[in-house]
């Protein structure tokens, strides 16, 4: 069930019980050891199916719209789309990929905040006529080059808390939607909506509040620009947490059933991306090279003085790095930490280690410190919860083959699936069985042939 991530031709193998996700990657690491060594991942299908049910539970009827640029592998999108599940799109590339699966242009919206003009005409002919704006110069641009465009005006919120960096941020202000507004009147330009963010990081709820108000402020607004609002877009942030859901799902109901009651016509959308996917995919990579080195900087915080001169501090790199699997490591911290996948006595002596990419480049540092045991070149590594922003177009710096992946799903997900009636012929051919008798011998062993 082997598959490269530009490759549309995937299958999923369907997990007999008495098999597990461990056993996949125990089975993977063992052919890879014989074969090349090369990073892969494990993906667990029926993990968004489980994420979806979750969202129906807590969410519904707010209708999510998948973000696509936070995995845009062939499986998870062809799942995605069989359940119903609309498209946040944020280039060419990712709406010519969702509409080659067949979905409509109405479950596709063009959420990139600075269009490029020839892609505002790929939308237009594709008819994807939903999309965001918050400036003028985005609006004139849309309305030179898609007049049947409908906007969802994208307003600011304040989601920067003290103990936060300041990063770049889009939206427009209450007091520049009614300029956006008259411009939208000059060139003849639809406004159908508004659409508001919340970073999944802000641990205020009160800015949902915040945010609904002024949504409710521009849909007033509108009614004075005889504009038609029909949309309300909540944007995303949407962690994986069911406790976050829950959270936000408890602040936003009474405020969405007073400012947009369900005799309103307003239909409210939101835009998860890594809810579906972060918990779906582990990552396996390989050691392929190790230093010992006297840096005390690499040591964690408070463990100074409990270490010994005499203990070396471990350098390793390998196979995946920045410039691959892990490209959000440039501008977030990891949010998983790496497991030893050998077997190892309880009370073998761990050692302060950092962890590089391939790439011998001083930006591609993976973990700066941790504690494992001593580990050689050729042992592998385990991140979990990496389905979400490692999964799309990747550098191939250095020439790193970028990692296989491995689709799964058991058989009750399936039977989940079969029995809700959200299966497809196009998805159905991609499945086959994986036996429970999964063994590490090379007679038995699990098949990873395409």
């Amino acid at each position: 069930m082997k598959g490269f991530l530009e490759d549309a031709n995937y299958s999923i193998g369907l997990l007999d019980e008495g098999a597990t996700l461990a056993d996949v990657i125990d089975n993977c690491i063992y052919e890879h050891t014989h074969t090349g060594k090369r990073a892969f991942y494990v993906g667990d299908l029926g993990k968004l199916v489980k994420k979806n049910i979750q969202w129906q539970n807590v969410m519904a009827p707010i209708k999510p719209f998948y973000t696509v640029r936070c995995n845009s592998t062939p499986g998870v999108l062809e799942i995605l789309g069989t359940l119903g599940i609309g498209f946040a799109c944020s280039s060419k590339s990712e709406m010519a990929l969702v509409q080659g699966l067949g979905i409509s242009p109405e479950n596709i919206i063009y959420t990139n905040p600075c269009k490029q003009a020839s892609q505002i005409k790929y939308a237009a002919k594709a008819g994807i006529n939903i999309m965001t704006c918050d400036s003028d110069t985005e609006l004139k641009k849309i309305a030179r080059n898609h007049p049947n465009a409908k906007l969802l005006l994208h307003i600011a919120t304040e989601d920067i808390t003290a103990d936060e960096e300041m990063s770049m941020k889009f939206g427009t202000t209450l007091k520049n939607c009614r300029h956006l507004m008259e411009c939208a009147k000059e060139f003849g330009v639809q406004i159908v909506g508004v659409k508001f963010h919340v970073s999944g990081s802000c641990k205020e709820l009160q800015t949902y509040i915040h945010a609904l108000s002024d949504a409710r402020c521009v849909f007033d607004m509108a009614e004075e620009f005889g504009f038609k609002m029909n949309m309300l877009d909540i944007g995303g942030g949407f962690t994986g947490s069911e406790l976050q859901l829950e959270e936000v799902n408890h602040v936003i109901r009474p405020l969405l059933d007073a400012y947009f009651p369900k005799e309103s016509g307003v239909d409210v959308i939101a835009e998860p991306g890594c809810y579906y996917v972060s918990s779906a995919f582990t990552l396996a990579v390989n050691i392929i090279g190790k230093k010992t080195v006297e840096c005390h900087k690499l040591l964690p915080s408070g463990m100074e003085q409990a270490r010994n001169d005499d203990e070396p501090v471990f350098t390793y790199y390998i196979n995946d790095g920045v410039y691959g699997s892990f490209a959000s490591k440039l501008s977030e911290k990891l949010s998983t930490n790496p497991e030893v996948h050998k077997k190892y006595k309880e009370d073998e002596p761990l050692f302060a280690s950092s962890l590089w990419g391939p790439s011998c480049d001083e930006l591609d540092q993976i973990v700066e410190n941790c504690l494992l045991p001593e580990l050689s070149v050729g042992d592998w590594l385990i991140f979990g919860n990496m389905g979400s922003g490692t999964l799309g177009e990747q550098s191939t710096f250095n020439d790193c083959q970028r990692p296989l992946i491995y689709y799964t799903m058991s058989f009750s997900d399936w039977d989940e699936m079969q029995d809700a009636g959200i299966t497809s012929d196009t998805l159905m051919k991609n499945f086959f069985f994986v036996p429970s008798c999964i063994q590490l011998g090379p007679e038995d062993r699990f098949s990873t042939a395409a």
